[in-house]
């Protein structure tokens, strides 16, 4: 049989795709998988207790196509196709463990009060050496190693020039949108900003734009990691969330300032319980330092880039909140759906923003509690029921008995032993 490689795979709660490879011309084929590969730990192991391993016969789900793909994966050497899925139950329901359907759950919500989100995303992250050391990429043009900032330089991207021509081209086979490159604050530091669409979609891109630039980066012999902040002495690498919602008749909801400020008022209701969809990983608590770009307050303002909560300047029309806490670690459909589902909470229950913040974010004290500032408060959050308007009670217990593997497993090794293990993963 003659044809592309298929590979065919759903998304776990660390982000990361799980699936087979099958023989060419299987795409069509329906698929099993065991439910708990959307449960293992950032290695890939089952999780210890797990009720969906040996409690239940370690049972099956069966894997079907998101209507996305397939999707061809330009950076591999033989001719292939990927084919995202979502696991369901043999009965046909959503398996609850699966983040994708999480977000589903919360834009179907949206969509009964006939509302639809509008997402866009700023995605940064670092290329370092192939060789597993945490070091700087050499400029390809130049043969020499970066070793300082170049903040939206033309010339280190134009070093690059091999690498980013092929994540557009790849990016566009794959049916994402085009993109705006720049290089950031950190040494071999870049962010990719993504154009705006329907919310679903967009989570989808990022991940496919995370395999994408990893896969890419291997190819070009370098490696590229979304960990939150891999360098001590380097700006973090975030992921900034820009969304706004539209109603039946197209217009966006946010041009009336009451309830601009009533989702902004769910989403500062929900930030500290939502820590660990904006911090997935013990080394995203480095990110959080106050006045280094990455927010540390339950703050918003508008035009102000020291707040959790941005409200960018632009015509009326374009009115939306940009969530800037989220680190370039996290699941785009658990964080999404976070930050989402809290804003429709505030719009739902009608609640009331604090004044917006003018000046510096990091210097005042707010009355509502910021981000926990450490991993294992973070997991431990999960048990808040507020959490439950909207998550599956399921899929936080298996999420939370994730971190918990990785925060046992992770305790005993360093920073730097932990960076390196979680470089490929991430």
């Amino acid at each position: 049989m003659t044809g592309p490689s298929v590979r065919i795979a759903a998304v776990d709660l660390n982000g990361q795709f799980r699936g087979k490879r099958l023989a060419p011309g299987s795409e069509g084929k329906a698929v099993r998988l065991p439910l708990s590969a959307l449960n293992v730990d950032i290695f890939g192991a089952d999780i210890d207790g797990s009720p969906l391993v040996f409690e239940t016969g370690d049972q099956d789900g069966v894997l079907r196509a998101t209507g996305r793909g397939p999707l061809p994966l330009p950076w591999l050497e033989r001719d292939t196709v990927l084919q995202p899925c979502s696991l369901y139950l043999d009965d046909g329901s959503p398996f609850e463990g699966d983040p994708r359907h999480a977000l589903a759950s919360v834009l179907d919500k949206f969509e009964k009060d006939g509302l639809t989100v509008i997402a866009a995303c700023e995605l940064e992250f670092f290329l370092v050496e192939q060789d597993g050391n945490l070091a700087a990429p050499r400029n390809p043009r130049t043969g020499k190693r970066l070793a300082q900032t170049d903040i939206l330089s033309l010339r280190e991207l134009d070093g690059f020039e091999a690498f980013f021509n092929d994540v557009e081209a790849a990016a566009t086979k794959m049916g994402i949108d085009p993109l705006v490159i720049t290089s950031e604050a950190g040494v071999g530091q870049f962010e990719i900003t993504m154009t705006h669409g329907p919310a679903m979609k967009i989570a989808d891109d990022v991940i496919l734009l995370k395999e994408l630039i990893k896969g890419t980066a291997n190819a070009h012999g370098m490696s590229a990691t979304f960990l939150a902040k891999p360098f001590a002495n380097e700006s973090g690498s975030g992921m900034h969330t820009h969304f706004s919602v539209l109603n039946q008749s197209g217009e966006n909801i946010f041009c009336d300032d009451n309830k601009l400020k009533s989702a902004i008022a769910g989403c500062l209701h929900l930030f500290r319980s939502s820590t660990l969809f904006f911090a997935p990983h013990q080394g995203s608590y480095q990110r959080f330092v106050d006045n280094a770009h990455a927010p540390t307050t339950a703050s918003w303002g508008f035009e102000n880039r020291t707040v959790s909560l941005r409200v960018p300047g632009g015509p009326k029309s374009a009115t939306r909140i940009e969530h800037r806490a989220a680190g370039g670690d996290i699941n785009p459909y658990l964080m999404f759906s976070a930050i989402f589902g809290a804003a429709l909470i505030g719009l739902q229950d009608n609640l009331s923003a604090p004044k917006p913040v003018e000046g510096n974010a990091y210097e005042i004290t707010s009355d509502i509690a910021g981000l926990h500032t450490n991993w294992s408060e973070a997991i431990g959050a999960l048990s808040d029921p507020v959490l439950h308007r909207i998550f599956a009670p399921k899929l936080l217990e298996y999420l939370a008995a994730t971190k918990q593997q990785e925060l046992k497993l992770l305790s005993q090794m360093s920073d730097h032993d932990i960076k390196l293990a979680c470089l490929e993963a991430v």
